[in-house]
């Protein structure tokens, strides 16, 4: 059974997403609703992770490294003026779509396994991530039209 890898992953994608939105909330602390919001976000994942933790014991394999590259690989440039934030907030977007796909896979599965403790964590975590999906969305649809149309 590779459920476990999967878990694996989800729990490190949690956890690479939250300091993400720690990340961007220091960067851009000056935009009005960035800080508040990306803290409240963090939050949020950093009790995903916990809610994953304890099945990842249950059905552990091996962990997986890959969100922590991917959260390296898409913050690693310094990036400075309006099209940082962009930037950024389009960065947290990818890796919010990771854990999105995560928690369907898993979901997925506990269909089968029916494993109604990990069915539940599904049901409270996956829509508060499409929600941040979606606050990601808004907010870059938000800042795009100043930030690609507006010279600094």
């Amino acid at each position: 059974m590779h459920l476990g890898n999967y878990l694996g992953l989800l729990e490190s994608s949690e956890q690479q997403l939250t300091k993400a939105f720690e990340h961007v909330a220091r960067k851009h602390r000056d935009e009005p609703d960035i800080e508040q919001m990306c803290r409240k976000l963090s939050a949020w994942s950093r009790e995903h992770r916990g809610r994953v933790l304890p099945f990842v014991a249950k059905y552990s394999e091996e962990k997986s490294d890959e969100p922590k590259d991917l959260r390296r690989d898409l913050f690693s440039e310094k990036r400075r003026g309006s099209l940082a934030l962009l930037r950024d907030l389009h960065d947290l977007w990818l890796l919010t779509q990771e854990v999105q796909l995560c928690w369907t896979v898993i979901r997925q599965a506990t269909l089968a396994l029916r494993d109604e403790d990990l069915k539940a964590a599904c049901a409270y975590c996956q829509p508060r991530t499409q929600r941040q999906t979606e606050w990601l969305l808004g907010r870059i649809k938000q800042a795009a039209p100043q930030t690609l149309l507006v010279a600094e």
